[in-house]
């Protein structure tokens, strides 16, 4: 399995689909090409699709390119609603909402009107917080209206950028309210150089509302990754690792560790995976004993070439 994301950091993307009493929403991939949305289908194909697929863009021309791409992917018609829209100042498709599972890959901290439209602070997506996101990183509007689209059973995994996990300011904020609320599961440090157009590493931020206790889980699966020609891949050696970590909540040397609410309250709500788990040391392990040996016997062949460069150099000299 290949994670990819191509273009434009300007999309301001929303889809889903309905399968069965399952439900997946889906922020378009960074192009607006709807592609993430079909990765998800992928994995819902033993269920059938009741409703169909529902999305919205605010580009035009990526608006039309994901519903040529349903198209292509024989998605008939009838089977999507794929609307033109601005997702954090105009969603759509409010009523078909609570959904039971949502994947996204918003934009990275992109511009918005964030407080400078004092209506905002009233959107039901937003007021739960009491702080809008700033209006130059909205990364955590759309973590908000994703979470205002999760049912109650629901889980959302959300691909963001680091800096959200620790920086101060509104966005402290909105973490200590997702974690003051039990929202926040898991955080899964990603490799770097996975997507297509930048090097940058990724998190997938893991919301939930039917947590069953207080801990949250930290899993730095920065080394587990495959070397493709220009990009990393995650195998499928690399996700089920992932995945039966999440799924057994343990605590692993170097890759897991499950981290009480208080813990996470004393760090003052910081969500960076390296503030909870530390890097194994690689480097090779050094008898001092054995380098002592070593450098004695270093000394002693240094004295011994000295002597007999000294007897050459006595030897010319005559």
């Amino acid at each position: 399995m290949e994670i990819d994301a191509i273009g434009s950091e300007k999309s301001l993307s929303f889809c889903c689909l309905k399968i069965d009493n399952v439900f997946c929403v889906s922020c378009l991939t960074r192009e607006g090409s709807g592609s993430l949305l079909l990765q998800a289908q992928k994995q819902f194909t033993e269920h059938v699709i009741e409703d169909g697929f529902y999305g919205q863009e605010i580009n035009m021309t990526t608006y039309n390119l994901a519903r040529m791409n349903m198209f292509l992917h024989n998605i008939n018609y009838d089977k999507f609603n794929i609307q033109r829209g601005d997702t954090l100042l105009d969603p759509k498709h409010g009523n078909d909402k609570p959904f039971d599972a949502i994947v996204s890959n918003p934009p990275y901290s992109i511009n918005w009107i964030g407080k400078d439209d004092p209506t905002l602070i009233n959107d039901d997506r937003y007021a739960p917080a009491g702080v809008l996101a700033p209006k130059s990183k909205a990364d955590f509007a759309f973590i908000m209206h994703i979470l205002s689209y999760l049912s109650a059973q629901g889980r959302a995994a959300i691909v963001v950028f680091p800096g959200i996990l620790y920086r101060g300011g509104a966005e402290q904020k909105i973490r200590q309210y997702l974690v003051d609320n039990n929202f926040v599961e898991a955080i899964i440090q990603l490799p770097n150089n996975l997507f297509f157009g930048t090097s940058i590493a990724t998190c997938i931020l893991v919301l939930a509302k039917n947590k069953t206790n207080t801990d949250t889980l930290f899993i730095d699966a920065s080394a587990e990754f495959k070397k493709a020609t220009n990009n990393n891949i995650l195998t499928e050696e690399n996700i089920d690792k992932i995945l039966e970590s999440i799924d057994k909540k343990e605590n692993k040397d170097y890759f897991a560790q499950v981290v009480p609410y208080q813990t996470i309250v004393d760090s003052d709500y910081n969500l960076s995976v390296s503030t909870y788990l530390e890097k194994e040391d690689t480097r090779e392990e050094i008898d001092i004993d054995v380098l002592n040996n070593e450098i004695k016997e270093t000394v002693l062949k240094i004295d011994q070439l000295r002597l007999e460069i000294d007897k050459i150099v006595l030897d010319l000299s005559k």
